[in-house]
């Protein structure tokens, strides 16, 4: 099935239903301030594309017509997301809600673009027979890769080196001649601001976010009335620039570099525990550091754009951002008008999401309002 080409309007509908739940059609015309007759054939016709259903088993209330909510079909389409880094490969697949409904982590040597594409496409493939989607809508897929883009139309990225020929490889090219599906390709920071605004409940309440990302170095995906921030030259975002990778910086590789500089003996990022008591006081000294140096972002991004939410996300556990969002907390960070502050938080997510926000491109792309 081919992917739907949709008006304003009907991504508005789209968007509301994600963003409030199951509405009925005249609370969604009222939202949405379009008139009753027209809602009824943008509905109809969204109903057609099996991309909105009417809820089973909803019932009139009071006297006249059923006020029979409507809802997203998760039946709509499909989407896979796929990331690469150094010694894992991951994918998740998932509906037109947003739901998963499976995921795929595998440890694997160092692979280049064509490896990648045949093995995305392998699992891909084994995933959707398994789960019983052959012949149903595929809407694409959204690769996220770890380093920012050379172009403003994505073609070609300048790939963290730990990935064999992959910096300046004409990705597009190369995913595209194994998929054959609708190819979208972001940079890691971008894909898990996706992945939070959607999964994790902040486009219920804002329309822009910053999600910071710790993973392999730092970067910052910006979401600005629900539209991502790309910039000029597509690299918006590449907060990396701030802290050059010769000098001391808030990323994760940074934090086990000091661990192993002090003694503990780690082989990657998921080997470092806060609760373990040769790492916690080096964690803990990281931990002020780094802080100090995220206040800057910090105080940045809410005088510049004001953001909902600041989202502290990555590969570190969860104890660690914590430790990181409540030195930010206690910090002496800038006020605006009634003494706002930088809204700090952590990620909710469970699993990568970068991996969820590559599966998401597609859906966002389709539905989101341009």
């Amino acid at each position: 099935m081919l992917f739907p080409t949709l008006d304003k309007d009907q991504r508005r509908i789209l968007q509301m239903l994600r963003k409030s739940g199951p509405l009925s059609r005249s609370a969604l015309a009222s939202a949405l301030e379009i008139s009753g007759t027209a809602l009824t054939r943008l509905s109809r016709d969204l109903i057609g594309l099996n991309l909105v259903e009417e809820v089973p088993g909803a019932e009139a209330q009071g006297r006249g017509r059923p006020a029979i909510p409507l809802r997203l079909a998760g039946h709509g389409g499909y989407a896979v997301g796929a990331t690469a880094h150094k010694g894992f490969i991951d994918i998740a697949l998932v509906d037109f809600t947003g739901a998963t409904i499976a995921t795929h982590h595998e440890a694997v040597a160092p692979i280049d673009p064509q490896g990648f594409a045949r093995k995305v496409r392998r699992m891909t493939h084994e995933l959707v027979d398994r789960h019983g989607l052959l012949g149903r809508r595929m809407l694409g897929l959204g690769v996220a890769v770890p380093g920012p883009s050379l172009s403003p139309a994505g073609d070609r990225w300048s790939v963290v080196d730990v990935l064999p020929n992959w910096r300046d490889a004409p990705l597009r090219d190369i995913l595209s001649a194994e998929m054959g599906w609708p190819l979208w390709i972001e940079n890691d920071a971008n894909a898990a601001a996706i992945a939070e605004y959607y999964l994790g409940g902040l486009l219920r309440d804002f329309g822009t976010i910053v999600v910071l990302l710790l993973g392999f170095g730092i970067g910052a995906g910006v979401i600005v009335d629900g539209r991502l921030m790309r910039g000029q030259y597509g690299v918006a975002g590449e907060i990396g620039c701030l802290f050059p990778g010769h000098l001391p910086r808030p990323s994760p590789l940074d934090l086990l570099a000091m661990l192993r500089s002090n003694g503990c003996d780690l082989s990657s990022v998921a080997d470092i525990d806060f609760h373990a008591a040769d790492q916690a006081p080096t964690i803990d000294i990281w931990l002020d550091r780094a802080a100090e140096q995220l206040q800057m972002v910090s105080n940045t991004a809410f005088a510049w754009l004001d953001p909902g939410a600041i989202v502290l996300a990555g590969t570190l556990p969860s104890t660690i951002l914590q430790g990181l969002a409540d030195r930010l907390h206690q910090a002496d960070l800038v006020t605006t008008v009634h003494h706002r502050r930088p809204p700090v938080r952590i990620s909710n997510l469970h699993g990568s999401p970068i991996t969820f926000g590559a599966a998401l491109l597609p859906i966002h792309a389709l539905s989101a309002e341009t």
